[in-house]
């Protein structure tokens, strides 16, 4: 996901830079039409990774309760499995961090392209 985020982004920024102030007002519409369908999709997978990190965080935090009501005889299965879900949450906050911070990037990108537009009134 990482690989095709950051492809995206940078098609679209070289296409800013680059191509933007000479490209034909139907190719600079398509593409801006394009990129708001992939920030969609982009938005989805973000709130379902939301949703599977605080999963993971909850378990976590049920299993460190659980700890501590936890017969002896099992706390070592108890610290395995609070050290996997704490691996799982770390793992989860820094993909989800990195879908935050590039759709953000993206919604700033997709203003760039409508302030070209808008300042040319061409939508």
């Amino acid at each position: 996901m990482k690989k095709y985020v950051k492809q995206v982004m940078d098609a679209v920024r070289k296409y800013i830079d680059e191509e933007m102030k000479n490209a034909p007002e139907e190719k600079t519409r398509e593409v801006l039409a394009e990129f708001e369908t992939k920030i969609s999709y982009f938005q989805h997978e973000r709130l379902i990774h939301l949703m599977v990190t605080l999963a993971f965080a909850i378990f976590l935090l049920f299993e460190i309760f659980t700890l501590f009501i936890m017969p002896t005889d099992f706390i070592v299965a108890g610290i395995l499995l609070v050290c996997l879900f704490l691996g799982l949450t770390i793992g989860y906050v820094m993909h989800y961090y990195f879908l935050e911070n590039s759709v953000q990037q993206m919604y700033h990108m997709r203003d760039e392209i409508r302030d070209f537009l808008v300042k040319d009134k061409v939508i």
